[in-house]
């Protein structure tokens, strides 16, 4: 069998994904999963919800994937008292033209970090959805169009209830993964704590260099466009979500957004492998962050102890695997 060829030049991609990963390395000890996933997001376009429990690294990944890409960069800390106009920005009555001047507010940003979002109010949270969606903000009439180049990643603690809000169904929906962030191990804290001794404002990231410029991300993800997806692969995404809404165990299925982020993400996974066709490993690799925050169990599946990984894993095995 002769070697594949690649139908495209993926050296280029390849290169700064290495340069990304030497870079991140500096900071980032362990938790490689949450970085693979969080730059296949950033190269498919999609924007990501961290989970796990406090010091374990969530914002600290968030900052260092903003000092990677030589881009602008915004964090807001969601608060029980934070309004939509505190996120998006207002209109404000100028005395000298006597009419209103629209302000824009911090989510007018390329990478924005949204600290613990699950602390603010319904209406805070839903003032991010035409943001999250299409990329614009309307206001009095008027639309504003953000940058190509616009990313969510927010963070949230699991544990903590007391002055927490739970994201409605359709916010989640547009987050195109999920990462659930565990505690490190043993020789992994270890390297934490040498490298943090070895330098006291570690957490501020100063040493870390930009790699890739925002205009050349946006060329990237145009390019995962050539990205070969066979047919059967898109009717495989399309049998494992549709399986979600069918489950037994499942009071929610998963939407058709679901199966288009899958499709990308699966394309954008394959070229930072140095691929450019999609197997079905990157699919199944990908089905449970892309689906498992966008489902519900019904409340029989509660009662009797079942999981949403559970679930997600037998939909895996019951869907078969094209060859």
């Amino acid at each position: 069998m002769s070697d594949f060829e690649n139908r495209i030049d993926l050296s280029e991609l390849s290169e700064r994904i290495n340069k990304l990963r030497e870079e991140a390395s500096k900071a980032l000890i362990g938790q490689s999963e949450m970085l693979e996933l969080m730059l296949t997001a950033m190269f498919a376009g999609g924007h990501v919800l961290i989970e796990g429990v406090p010091g374990i690294a969530k914002t600290l990944a968030a900052k260092l994937i903003s000092r990677l890409v030589d881009s602008d960069f915004k964090r807001i800390q969601f608060t029980p008292d934070l309004m939509p106009s505190d996120v998006l920005g207002t209109s404000v009555f100028n005395p000298k033209s006597a009419s209103f001047e629209y302000r824009k507010g911090p989510v007018f940003t390329n990478l924005l970090l949204i600290d613990e979002i699950n602390r603010a109010p319904a209406k805070t949270q839903a003032s991010l959805f035409e943001v999250m969606e299409e990329r614009q903000i309307s206001n009095d009439g008027v639309t504003y169009s953000l940058e190509e180049l616009f990313m969510v990643l927010a963070t949230q603690n699991p544990i903590e209830q007391e002055g927490t809000y739970r994201l409605p169904e359709a916010q989640l929906d547009r987050f195109i993964f999920k990462i659930v962030v565990n505690y490190p191990e043993s020789s992994e804290e270890s390297q934490i704590l040498e490298m943090t001794s070895k330098n006291t404002n570690h957490h501020k990231l100063d040493f870390i260099k930009p790699v890739i410029k925002k205009a050349e991300v946006v060329t990237l993800r145009e390019n995962l466009e050539a990205i070969v997806m066979q047919k059967e692969l898109m009717d495989y995404i399309v049998k494992l979500v549709a399986k979600t809404r069918e489950h037994h165990s499942l009071y929610l299925g998963a939407s058709p957004r679901a199966s288009i982020d899958l499709m990308k993400a699966s394309k954008a996974f394959a070229a930072i492998q140095g691929r450019d066709f999609v197997t079905p490993e990157d699919i199944k690799r990908l089905f449970k962050p892309v689906v498992e925050h966008r489902v519900i169990l019904s409340p029989e599946a509660e009662l009797q102890g079942i999981t949403i990984p559970e679930v997600t894993e037998q939909i895996m095995q019951q869907v078969e695997v094209p060859k």
